[in-house]
């Protein structure tokens, strides 16, 4: 009998990015079945994209209420759970990115594994909930996650594991989104309020994006911050602003930017599979010693919007004395085996599901 693996997909496009490359993995070995369960026709045509020999299985979930199909809103996660659970409980191994299906252990009855993903490679303390401790593995980007979730006490040893990062393995060619041949500046703000460069600061942020004169400037918010707040605009030719596309999740941005300008979101790890400048605000005046401002260290960190001018003309004359820096935070953020991450994630799954036959 086929080992029959199933994947979760209820969760926003960004997510599927570091899942898709294991299942697709998976789906090339013998005697392995994988599923992807979706209740979106969007998602689940993105996957089949990068699915030309037509290996997965693809069943639609079902939703409670019709609802328009995006890529960037998804129907709520608790409902299309209890909606599917019979449906999803079918299988004997789950795999997601997204730790609401940790409510499927409530579920009188439910006796499937649960294996998670964890999407990004941040340091807020918002990427460690009770509810990791509800899967019975876990694959992370790096070591430094798998120490925090061991010593905050959400995973044993034996129950986490390192995969690396493999969303790498599908990012999109650098690209030219700019007629003139001027470096391009990527700023993407994080959703969290707390800690947001945009939500308190966004006037003051754009005012000095427009007054560069010598960059090209991509304004691509994390997918949630882009439902969150008004759409944002400018007239300035020099500026790009995508609130949510797939050149926003496939790495197209992080790939063709020359410099990053950001807060506290874990897309400068993406940024930095090439060590270039960064440029972090901290317009707020927050105490950045703790972990969630780890990556602080790995460029400029300004606290005035206007000070973005003077910072961008020092950045590549500053930028060597950064480079070991961010060369050890992505060793210890992202595991760059030269192994696929997807099949070494793809190895662990595997492994764990004829362990649990």
């Amino acid at each position: 009998m086929p080992v029959d693996i199933a994947f979760l997909a209820i969760a926003e496009a960004q997510q599927l990015y570091h899942w898709l490359p294991a299942a697709l993995e998976l789906s090339r070995r013998p005697d392995v079945r994988v599923s992807i369960l979706s209740p979106s026709d969007q998602i689940l045509a993105l996957v089949r994209s990068y699915d030309p020999d037509a290996r997965l299985n693809f069943v639609r979930l079902r939703c409670a209420l019709p609802m328009p199909d995006s890529l960037f809103r998804q129907p709520s996660r608790l409902v299309t759970l209890l909606l599917n659970h019979r449906t999803i409980a079918e299988f004997p191994i789950l795999v997601t990115t997204e730790i609401s299906s940790a409510w499927l252990r409530r579920l009188p009855g439910f006796r499937s594994r649960l294996i998670l993903i964890k999407h990004g490679a941040g340091d807020r303390e918002g990427g460690y909930k009770k509810r990791h401790a509800d899967f019975d593995l876990t694959l992370v980007a790096g070591e430094k996650d798998r120490c925090r979730m061991i010593t905050r006490g959400l995973c044993a040893p034996d129950a986490v594991a390192i995969g690396g990062y493999a969303k790498f393995e599908l990012r999109a060619d650098r690209q030219r989104f700019f007629a003139d041949d001027k470096p391009v500046l990527l700023y993407n703000p994080h959703f969290d309020p707390a800690l947001s460069s945009w939500i308190n600061h966004g006037p003051a942020v754009m005012a000095a994006l427009e007054s560069l004169t010598g960059w090209n400037v991509i304004v691509a918010p994390h997918t949630k911050l882009a439902r969150k707040v008004p759409p944002i605009t400018s007239a300035a030719p020099h500026i790009r602003i995508d609130m949510g596309s797939r050149h926003s999740i496939d790495m197209s941005y992080t790939v063709s930017a020359d410099a990053y300008l950001g807060d506290v979101s874990s897309q400068v790890y993406e940024f930095l599979i090439e060590q270039r400048p960064c440029i972090f605000l901290n317009l707020d005046h927050v105490d950045g010693t703790g972990d969630a401002f780890a990556h602080w260290r790995l460029g400029q960190v300004i606290d005035r919007a206007d000070a973005l001018p003077a910072a961008l003309a020092q950045a590549n004359d500053l930028q060597p004395s950064y480079v070991a820096a961010q060369k050890a935070a992505m060793q210890q953020s992202i595991d760059l085996s030269p192994i696929p991450a997807s099949r070494r994630q793809a190895d662990l799954i595997l492994n764990f599901a004829k362990a649990h036959r």
